[in-house]
Formats: structure tokens, sequence, C-alpha cells
């Protein structure tokens, strides 16, 4: 567990020292152009954070949608490649003065950022999913133990059945026997066994 919290955290640091130093010359380079294209003052030093902004905010809505378990909004897959090859084509258009290799060598930063910021929401979304799926009670069929008629269930599965139960009841929208028995792997005999004591419990 130590080794491996190690490793996340060394692998974090190191991202973020990558993201910094290219971010740092994605940032001039942008700024470069920015200022030969008209823009000077504040505007002109604001402007190109508009660019890794969009990356960011992009990243984090999809990494929120992550952590959440639902699909990530289809607009912030779109700014996220909109903000990506906004920076690409600011940092090429930097060094396309010292022709394609310039460009490229330009290029390369805004590579680094966008990757390395992406390796690290990447980090950080890998045990939220982890987390989520290992909530999830397994089928019963694919349970050592948990037969057909439902001689055997984890304990682990009624418990997660009874408190959805409790839940949907309070919320008004109270989950069938049918659906109990279908969301968690257990027998309808056992959901219907979970329904009368919650619903007493309710009652009383």
């Amino acid at each position: 567990m130590a080794g491996g919290r190690a490793v996340r955290w060394s692998t974090i640091a190191a991202v973020v020292l990558v993201a910094a130093v290219a971010g740092v010359v994605s940032y001039d380079h942008a700024l470069a152009v920015v200022r030969a294209n008209g823009e000077s003052g504040a505007v002109a030093l604001l402007y190109p954070a508009t660019i890794d902004g969009l990356v960011y905010s992009a990243s984090m809505a999809m990494l929120d949608a992550a952590r959440r378990g639902v699909s990530a909004p289809r607009l912030a897959r779109w700014l996220l490649a909109l903000g990506i090859g906004a920076t690409l084509a600011a940092n090429v258009a930097a060094g396309l003065r010292f022709g394609p290799v310039g460009a490229l060598v330009a290029a390369w930063p805004a590579l680094a950022v966008v990757g390395s910021y992406e390796l690290l929401m990447l980090v950080i979304r890998t045990p939220a999913v982890s987390a989520s799926a290992a909530a999830v009670p397994e089928p019963a069929d694919s349970v050592p133990g948990a037969a057909a008629n439902g001689a055997a269930v984890p304990p682990d599965a009624v418990s997660a059945a009874r408190v959805a139960l409790e839940r949907s009841i309070a919320t008004g929208q109270s989950l069938s026997q049918r659906e109990l028995a279908r969301r968690f792997g257990i027998p309808r005999s056992r959901a219907a066994a979970i329904a009368k004591e919650v619903t007493a419990a309710s009652v009383a």
C-alpha cells in the first residue's frame, strides 16, 4: 500500500513539474503570437491564459463526470479538442518563422502541457473509477456460492440492497422487488424479505 502511494505521488510530482516547465514555454510562444498580431498590455498577457484555461476547464468537467460515474458531457469533449487545437496552433505559429523544424520544436511544449495534464487527470481519475466499480455488487451467477435458486447470497449485496431501498423510499421513488433482485443479484424471495423488513422499519 505504501509503495503504491509513493509511486502515485511521485508520478503526480513528475507530471506537475513537466507541465509547469512546458506551460511557461507554451505561454511565452502564445504571448509572442498575440503581440505580433495586434494585442498589447494586459490583454496580451491574459490572452494566452484563455487557451490553457479552456483545456483545464474541459478536463475538470470530464474528471467530475468520471467521479460521479456518468458520461462526460459532449461539450466538454469538444471544448477540450478546441483548446488543444488552439494551443498547438499558437505554438506552431510562433515557430514558423524558423521553418518546419522550428514549428515542430515550438509545438512540443504545447503537446507536453496537454499530455502531462491529461496524465495527471488519469492518475486522479483512476481511484474514483476503481472505487465505483468495487461498490457495484456482482451478479448472482458470478459470485462463488451464489446458486441460481438463491440458496447463498453475499451479505454485502443484501446490505447494499437494503440501503438502496431505504434511500429510494426516502426520495419517494421506491424500488420494486424485481429491480432490487436485478440490480443486486439477489433472488426475488430475498428481495421480498428485504422490502418487508425496510417497510416495517419505516412504519415503526
